[in-house]
């Protein structure tokens, strides 16, 4: 049981790294959009660069914050009857619930890594004068999707552990 504590911990601390060191995005977002007001409207020279850097650079941002979003429980629930469950009754209920989280993230990760293989076997850019590559952030897709994966994995035990214990915090 040690063993397998520790390893749900690890899936938290990794998903918590990796939200820390992608939350860092928002300040370059911020940076180059600031940049682009000011070329813009101080000296009339807009670029070309900025919204498809900071359009390349937030699906990524977004798509990493997801699983440390899902171990904090920052995502949308109905909690019109949810809400109103006891702690073990919310576990019970996700028990049932989470083979279909499953399937959309696993269907993320098998489609997601042929999406980024076909990109990079093509070298796909996008069609502008800058014509950044795209292939480097489609690969983040399964990279999230595994992320993800790994936190519902790491939930789905606490929730089967609660759900048949009933007690909280035992993993």
């Amino acid at each position: 049981m040690n063993a397998l504590k520790k390893c749900l911990q690890a899936i938290d601390m990794l998903n918590l790294w990796v939200a820390k060191t992608v939350s860092w995005v928002v300040v370059v977002i911020i940076a180059t959009t600031v940049y682009e007001v000011i070329m813009r409207y101080l000296f009339n020279a807009p670029t070309k660069w900025v919204f498809e850097f900071n359009y390349l650079i937030h699906g990524p941002y977004f798509l990493l914050l997801g699983a440390y979003t899902f171990a904090i429980n920052g995502h949308v629930n109905v909690d019109i009857i949810y809400g109103r469950l006891s702690p073990r009754g919310k576990a019970i209920v996700d028990l049932f619930t989470m083979p279909l989280f499953f399937f959309f993230v696993l269907m993320m990760l098998v489609y997601g890594g042929r999406f980024a293989l076909n990109a990079l076997s093509f070298h796909e850019r996008l069609s502008s004068a800058w014509a950044p590559p795209v292939y480097p952030v489609k690969f983040v897709i399964p990279v999230a999707a595994a992320l993800l994966l790994l936190q519902g994995l790491a939930r789905y035990i606490r929730n089967l552990h609660l759900a048949i214990t009933g007690r909280e915090g035992g993993l």
